[in-house]
């Protein structure tokens, strides 16, 4: 079953994410390496929020960031390690229960991202969890890894052995 595959890739890749998250320093929640760049907080809080979409994907058929008369979706800038820690075990916890009621006739039906009347993406949902969620939450785990290194605090070992880690995992 495709479910498999993508709750073990998962458990794989969150196990780097959460060492990364555990190293961001309070105290520089609002640093920037560029004006352009996202604050330190804001990306962990971002980080945090991509196991969710998982289960949002899993759960519903779409899912419409700037609804008309409603709100536009806000995403979380959260204030603490701990608070971005906790929402991140809890988001990969929904993501697991999500994938592992997934069948594989579910996965591969479209899921679209909009914004009001316009389709901001669609594809079949494994595309939208590999590529939109996972793929994303790597690639910014690395952005933050840069982000660490930028400030002297130690970035863990991910694929292989660190600078500031000589061992895997």
């Amino acid at each position: 079953m495709l479910s498999a595959d993508l709750i073990s890739e998962l458990d794989h890749e969150v196990q780097s994410v959460r060492k990364t998250l555990e190293r961001i320093p309070e105290d520089k929640f609002l640093w920037k390496p560029h004006e352009k760049s996202m604050a330190l907080g804001r990306l962990a809080s971002h980080i945090a929020e991509l196991p969710g979409w998982a289960a949002m994907t899993m759960e519903t058929d779409s899912f419409d960031m700037a609804p008309e008369g409603q709100p536009p979706f806000q995403p979380a800038n959260l204030n603490s390690r701990e608070e971005i820690v906790a929402l991140f075990d809890k988001n990969v916890a929904a993501a697991r229960s999500a994938l592992a009621k997934a069948s594989d006739e579910h996965l591969q039906k479209d899921w679209s991202l909009m914004a009001g009347k316009q389709t901001m993406i669609c594809v079949p949902r494994i595309g939208m969890l590999r590529s939109w969620i996972m793929n994303h939450m790597i690639h910014h785990r690395a952005q933050l890894g840069v982000y660490l290194r930028l400030n002297d605090i130690p970035v863990p070992s991910v694929y292989g052995p660190s600078a500031d880690e000589g061992k895997m995992g």
